[in-house]
C-alpha cells in the first residue's frame, strides 16, 4: 500500500499541472463563501458533486437503466412501416409479343370474314324487300347494318385488350405495414432481459467503487493538508527558538563566554530551518492545490481547512475491528466482490443466449399491403391491396458447428469470470489483513511518539535552563531543540497516520462512506 502521509511535491505539481490542463477546471461552482473554512464533511460533499470520474459513473449507470429498459420491449409487439417508390424502364408484357401480333391477325381476318359475310346478308335482305316489299326484310337490312358497325369497331376492342395485357408499371408506389410479436425465441429474450438487469445493478456498484475511492482521496489531500500546515506551524516555531537562541549566543560572545564557532552552528540551523520551512510552505500550497482539484474548487481560491490548526493528535476511541470480522465485512460489502458476482450471472446469461441461437424462434406476423399500381384489378391506378396474418418458424439445421462453438466460448469466460472473482476475494483478505495491522501500528507508533515527545520536551526544558546558566554548551541546546523538533514531526505525523489507516481499513472493508 502507498504511504498515507508522504506525498512527494513532484507528484503534487504534477497533479496540479494534469488538472490545469483539463477544460473547466476553473469553474466556481458550489464554490464556498469566502474565507469559510471546509470541514472534512464539506470537502466531501463538494467531491461527489463535482468530480467528474463520478458524474461518468452516475451516466454509466443511466445508461444501463435505459438499455434494461430497452430489452423488456423485446416481450411487445413490434409495428413498422415501409414505404417505396420505383420508376420502371418498361412497360409489364403478361403476353408474350408473337403472341398478341397472331392474336391481332387472327382478330383482323374474323373481321374481314364476318364484313363479307354481312355484306353478302345484306345484299339478299336488299333484294327481297325490293321483290317484297316486306318490312320484315327491312328490319334485318339495318340489324346486319349496325352489326357491320360493329364489326368495324373490332380493331379498336383489340387495340385495348393489347394495352390492357402490357400494364403501365413505370412509377409504381409500395407501402408495408407489419406487425411482429415473438413467440418463442430460445429463451434469447428472456436472457437479455436478466443481462441488462445486472447490467445495471453492475453500474451501480461501480458507482459505488468510485465513489468510495473518491471519498478515500479527499480525505488523504485533507489530512495532508493538516499535516503540511501543522509541520509549518511547527518549523515557525523551530525557527523562532533558533532566532532567540542566535541572539543569546551573540550577547554570549560578546561577553566572552562562548565562541564564534558556536555562533556559526546556530546560524547553520537558522539557515536550514528557514529551507525547511519554505519548503513546508511550498507543499502546503500544493496540497490546498489537489485538494481544491479534487472538490472541484478554484484552484487559486485559497480555501482554509477546518483542522489545519487543530493540535489534536490523541488516540482514538474507536477499537480496531477484528481481522476475522473485518474479512467477512469486507466479503459482504465491497462493491468489487459484488460486481464480480453480477459479473458472473451475465456471463452465465450471455450463455444463454449463445444457445438460443442454436434453437428453433417462432414469431407472429401480421401485414398490410397496398400498392399503386394495384395487383388486385387489373393494374388500376388506385392505391389498394390486402392484409395477411401468418405465423414465422425459424429452426437451424446445419451450420458446422457454429453454435456449439460459441457456447463452449460462453462458458470458458464465465470460468474466467468465476476465477477472477476468487482471486480478487484472496487479494481483498489480505489488504483488509494489512489494513488491521497498519491501524494497530499506527496506534502503536503514535503511543511511542508521544512518549519520545515528553522526553523530548523535558530534555529541551533542562538544556534550556542549562545554557541560560552557562553550564550547559550550545550546541548541546541545540542538540535538545533538534531532538525536539523531530519529536514534534513523528507526533504530527503518526496522528495523521492514524487517521487515515482508519479511513483505509473503511475503504478495504467496503464501508466508506
Amino acid at each position: 500500500m502507498k504511504p498515507f502521509f508522504s506525498h512527494p511535491l513532484m507528484f503534487l505539481l504534477s497533479s496540479l499541472l494534469l488538472f490545469l490542463s483539463v477544460p473547466g477546471a476553473w469553474a466556481e461552482e458550489n464554490t464556498p463563501l469566502s474565507g469559510e473554512a471546509l470541514s472534512l464533511d464539506s470537502c466531501r460533499r463538494l467531491a461527489l458533486a463535482n468530480h467528474k470520474a463520478l458524474r461518468m459513473a452516475q451516466e454509466s449507470r443511466i445508461k444501463a437503466g435505459e438499455e434494461h429498459r430497452a430489452a423488456r420491449t423485446s416481450y411487445l409487439p413490434k409495428l413498422s412501416a415501409t414505404a417505396s417508390y420505383m420508376y420502371n424502364s418498361r412497360r409489364l408484357a403478361l403476353v408474350g409479343e408473337e403472341d398478341r401480333n397472331a392474336l391481332a391477325s387472327a382478330a383482323n381476318a374474323l373481321g374481314t370474314s364476318l364484313s363479307g359475310v354481312g355484306q353478302a346478308l345484306g345484299a339478299m335482305a336488299q333484294l327481297q324487300y325490293q321483290q317484297t316489299q316486306n318490312p320484315a326484310y327491312l328490319q334485318v337490312l339495318e340489324g346486319l347494318q349496325q352489326g357491320a358497325a360493329g364489326l368495324g369497331n373490332l380493331s379498336g376492342v383489340m387495340n385495348k385488350v393489347d394495352e390492357a395485357l402490357q400494364p403501365d408499371i413505370h412509377n409504381m408506389f409500395v407501402g408495408v405495414l407489419t406487425l411482429t410479436q415473438p413467440l418463442y425465441m430460445g429463451g434469447k429474450i428472456r436472457a437479455y432481459d436478466r443481462l441488462t438487469h445486472y447490467a445495471e445493478e453492475l453500474a451501480g456498484m461501480q458507482l459505488d467503487a468510485q465513489t468510495q475511492e473518491v471519498i478515500y482521496s479527499v480525505d488523504e489531500a485533507y489530512w495532508q493538508v493538516v499535516s503540511l500546515a501543522g509541520k509549518k506551524r511547527l518549523a515557525e516555531g523551530y525557527l523562532e527558538l533558533l532566532e532567540k537562541l542566535s541572539g543569546d549566543v551573540e550577547k554570549m560572545i560578546a561577553a566572552g563566554v562562548a565562541t564564534r564557532a558556536d555562533g556559526l552552528s546556530i546560524d547553520v540551523k537558522v539557515n536550514e530551518a528557514e529551507m525547511a520551512l519554505s519548503k513546508v510552505d511550498d507543499g502546503l500550497v500544493l496540497s490546498r492545490m489537489l485538494l481544491c482539484q479534487l472538490c472541484g474548487l478554484p484552484i487559486g481560491g485559497g480555501v482554509r481547512i477546518a483542522d489545519e490548526d487543530s493540535t489534536d493528535t490523541s488516540l482514538s476511541s474507536a477499537e480496531v475491528m477484528p481481522a476475522d470480522e473485518a474479512v467477512a465485512l469486507a466479503a459482504s460489502e465491497r462493491p468489487e466482490l459484488k460486481s464480480l458476482d453480477l459479473a458472473g450471472q451475465i456471463y452465465e446469461e450471455k450463455v444463454r443466449i449463445a444457445r438460443s441461437d442454436m434453437l428453433p424462434q417462432l414469431a407472429l406476423t401480421g401485414n398490410l399491403l397496398v400498392t399503386n399500381p394495384s395487383l388486385y384489378n387489373g393494374f388500376e391506378k388506385k392505391f389498394k391491396g390486402m392484409w395477411n396474418v401468418g405465423v414465422m418458424l425459424h429452426l437451424p439445421l446445419w451450420n458446422w458447428g457454429e453454435g456449439f462453438h460459441k457456447v463452449r466460448a460462453a462458458k470458458a469466460e464465465a470460468r474466467i469470470s468465476m476465477l477472477r472473482r476468487e482471486e480478487a476475494r484472496e487479494k481483498i483478505e489480505l489488504q483488509v489483513n494489512q489494513a488491521v495491522f497498519q491501524v494497530r501500528e499506527a496506534r502503536k507508533k503514535l503511543l511511542r511518539a508521544e512518549s519520545n515527545l515528553a522526553s523530548a520536551e523535558e530534555n529541551l526544558r533542562h538544556a534550556t535552563i542549562g545554557f541560560s546558566e552557562g553550564v550547559i554548551p550550545a550546541s548541546t541546546t541545540l542538540e535538545a531543540h533538534t531532538a525536539w523538533l523531530q519529536a514534534q514531526t513523528e507526533v504530527l505525523d503518526a496522528s495523521i497516520e492514524q487517521k487515515l489507516t482508519q479511513v483505509y481499513l473503511r475503504k478495504a472493508t467496503g464501508m466508506l462512506r
